[in-house]
């Protein structure tokens, strides 16, 4: 079996960083707003973090300063409230982010190392008027990379000057790239209510670094067994979920119950299947499952390499229809299928004594919503009125934090609905696919992966209703 990664060995001049700023890194509970000012008080400059360079390297660095438009702590808060379209570029190294304490938050969100920049920016940001800020930890890499920019014809480029130590030290919104990194759990557990737990993912693609944990892996303590809501996207991702299950319970995990298709959800089922768990999947998914799965899987190994150790592809051993009852231990414990909303098969467990729903991908709050090319929007906002009428207090969503309904009807239904109109607008003016995509999404542009979707659910739902 591989070893469990352990903490990455930095230079000296990184390790008196590290005690100082790895213990605030928080987790994105919810999508930034930078509602909170800046305390001047905080920002220290000299940067105290910040190596001593040579006489000629200092000199190179001064020149970039004078060369690269400016932007302090308060100017970059400023125009991440002003210009939601402005692409934020950390050039540190991903292990720096791990360890150091997160990155900024920011809803358009690129790591882009300083050695690849000139060789990468033009594939990622296509468009030399973009808006562009660069930012590194001690802002003495990021003039650089701000000026070579410059150099390529980017018209619109500032360097954070204040560097990412004195953002986090004004206590403005950061997102930790790694919550556990003793763990290939992106976080650790946490208890939402008395004996339902949830380890919240990554709100971003899967990647090698989160190990495929994007997405919530929950489950509900009983007296008699664990009901485990997600299977995670690998077995070694499984293995360390049950890890910190055994921390809380000797009962055995019965069921995990797999909320869609998507790789993350499935691809760790063989591990569970190994423990004695019986697979439970709507007939939906479970048919998504067998058509599909050799290719998530071929991805996920692509994408995983070493960390897709002993994944397989299983069948579910339990394939529902529309309810399921798993109450055990004097919890009521229902598996509902709804309605296909965001995917095949879209299943949602209920605690109705407890007022809570893991509500799975029907319901986003910070993530912008992915339309596939198969998801039904209208079916969706139909699906949500079922979803409401189950009364919760508490929601555990597929992606991000628990919240309650009114956040994830704000962000999810009222997001489609207003898509829905605006689009129906285009299409009613004899409006084209190119009209559809400028309609003005400024309301959600700072949801995470809002950078990598809007314009695709755009596209998705204009030919969808071309046809209604």
């Amino acid at each position: 079996m591989l070893a469990r990664p352990t903490c990455i060995r930095f230079q000296p001049v990184l390790a008196g960083v590290l005690l100082a700023v790895l213990a605030g890194g928080a987790l994105a509970g919810a999508a930034p707003t930078y509602d909170r000012i800046p305390h001047p008080e905080a920002i220290q400059l000299p940067i105290p973090e910040a190596p001593v360079l040579s006489r000629d390297g200092q000199a190179v660095l001064d020149a970039s300063m004078a060369a690269v438009p400016q932007l302090d702590t308060a100017g970059l808060v400023a125009q991440l409230k002003s210009r939601p379209d402005t692409r934020v570029i950390d050039v540190r190294t991903p292990q720096e982010l791990a360890m150091l304490g997160g990155r900024i938050d920011a809803p358009r969100f690129t790591n882009l190392i300083r050695g690849w920049l000139e060789f990468q920016i033009e594939t990622l940001v296509p468009d030399k008027g973009t808006p562009i800020v660069v930012y590194c930890g001690v802002s003495q890499r990021s003039p650089l990379a701000a000026e070579a920019l410059m150099k390529m014809g980017y018209t619109d480029v500032k360097n954070y000057r204040d560097g990412f130590f004195n953002w986090k030290r004004a206590g403005l919104p950061v997102v930790a790239t790694d919550a556990a990194p003793r763990s290939f759990l992106y976080a650790l557990p946490q208890e939402v209510i008395p004996g339902v737990w949830s380890a919240i993912g990554a709100t971003a693609p899967g990647t090698y670094d989160n190990s495929g944990h994007n997405n919530n892996l929950s489950f509900i303590l009983t007296p008699e067994g664990v009901v485990v809501v997600n299977a995670g996207d690998n077995y070694l991702l499984a293995q360390s979920l049950h890890d910190e299950i055994r921390k809380l319970t000797d009962q055995p995990v019965k069921y995990v119950v797999l909320e869609n298709g998507q790789g993350h959800a499935m691809l760790g089922s063989g591990y569970w299947q190994s423990q004695g768990a019986k697979i439970v999947a709507h007939r939906h998914t479970a048919d998504y499952m067998a058509r599909q799965g050799p290719t998530i899987l071929e991805a996920m190994r692509a994408r995983a390499r070493d960390k897709a150790y002993r994944t397989e592809l299983v069948r579910p051993d339990i394939v529902y229809d529309e309810t399921l009852d798993l109450s055990m231990g004097g919890v009521t414990i229902q598996v509902l299928h709804l309605g296909n909303a965001h995917h095949h098969g879209d299943t949602m467990v209920c605690l109705p004594e407890k007022k809570l729903v893991l509500a799975g991908d029907t319901a986003f709050h910070v993530r912008m919503p992915p339309i596939f090319e198969d998801t039904d929007t209208a079916r969706w906002i139909r699906v949500w009125d079922k979803f409401e009428a189950l009364g919760a207090e508490t929601v555990i969503p597929g992606h991000g934090g628990p919240t309650d309904m009114a956040t994830v009807r704000k962000w999810t239904r009222d997001y489609l609905i207003q898509l829905r109109q605006k689009i129906a607008q285009v299409l009613d003016q004899g409006g084209s696919l190119d009209d559809a995509y400028r309609i003005d999404q400024s309301d959600y542009l700072h949801l995470h992966t809002a950078d990598e979707l809007a314009r695709l659910n755009v596209g998705r739902v204009f030919r969808a209703m071309e046809f209604e």
